[in-house]
């Protein structure tokens, strides 16, 4: 048995079924961690979270920024951004409610084995067992019968710092932004969201997330991708894997239990430069 992590799919279904037969990936043996961004941009949203979704037990997959965006346009909450969106196809499936019901009961963090998965990351002042039990909150509230409520409420950059006295949205929205939208905050714990670029980019007072000074998940490896600036990034306790399949660069597998790294190369955008998300 293995279990591989994988960085941002986005769309890239050729990308992903050539990594997998890369690693010679058998479902019935092996496992897959994908730190979501399932969908959106690249050219086939639709038949990845089909893929993904029948891969059962044998996938566990974060939410991430874009998968959470598919669910706000499907529920009304906010509009298709239009021309650098490929999820029309996912919102036309005869089989888009079991879909989208499915996307929403997929976790925000999954931890095991030393490992904890973020589609982004976590906030300094979080342990890994606090994150894990903030992420319930959401998730919680995502497969449950007020979703839509959530989900109209979700967007926006504010709180930008957490507190424990936050309650309800606003508490909500900080645990979702942080580990799927954050990149930089300060040293207190304040998130930017803004810069999307090189670490060397960062504002002024602000540093990437797993660099603040005690950090109260540094003894545990965190997987992240959403980061393709960032590019793949193999640390002792850290393992960054958007490679920037979409930009044309390489899909990235890591094996968990050895850290041995495999790639595809990506064909990248036919349709176009969307801005890096």
């Amino acid at each position: 048995m293995a279990t591989y992590a994988i960085g941002d799919i986005q769309g890239c279904f050729c990308s992903l079924t050539a990594l997998l037969k890369r690693v010679a990936f058998d479902p019935a043996r092996d496992r897959l961690w994908l730190v979501g961004d399932l969908v959106n941009r690249g050219p086939d949203s639709l038949h990845t979270l089909r893929f993904v979704r029948d891969l059962g037990p044998a996938a566990i997959t974060v939410l991430g920024n874009h998968d959470l965006y598919l669910l706000m346009v499907a529920h009304g909450a906010i509009r298709n951004r239009g021309k650098d969106d490929t999820i029309q196809a996912v919102l036309d499936a005869p089989d888009r409610d079991e879909l989208l019901g499915w996307l929403r009961t997929r976790p925000l963090m999954h931890a095991e084995n030393g490992f904890a998965m973020v589609h982004a990351g976590l906030l300094p002042a979080w342990t890994v067992p606090q994150a894990r039990a903030l992420a319930r909150e959401v998730e919680g509230a995502l497969a449950g019968p007020y979703h839509v409520d959530l989900l109209h409420n979700m967007w926006g950059s504010e709180p930008t710092a957490w507190r424990d006295d936050l309650r309800d949205y606003e508490r909500m929205r900080v645990i979702v932004n942080a580990m799927t939208r954050m990149r930089f905050c300060t040293p207190d714990g304040a998130m930017d969201f803004k810069v999307k670029g090189e670490v060397t980019k960062a504002p002024k007072g602000y540093l990437p997330w797993f660099e603040v000074p005690a950090r109260r998940s540094a003894e545990t490896t965190v997987v992240f991708g959403h980061w393709s600036a960032l590019g793949l990034r193999i640390e002792p306790r850290l393992l960054a894997l958007d490679s920037g399949c979409l930009w044309g660069r390489e899909l990235t597998a890591v094996r968990l239990e050895d850290r041995l790294v495999f790639q595809v190369a990506c064909p990248g955008l036919s349709h176009g430069k969307p801005k890096p998300s």
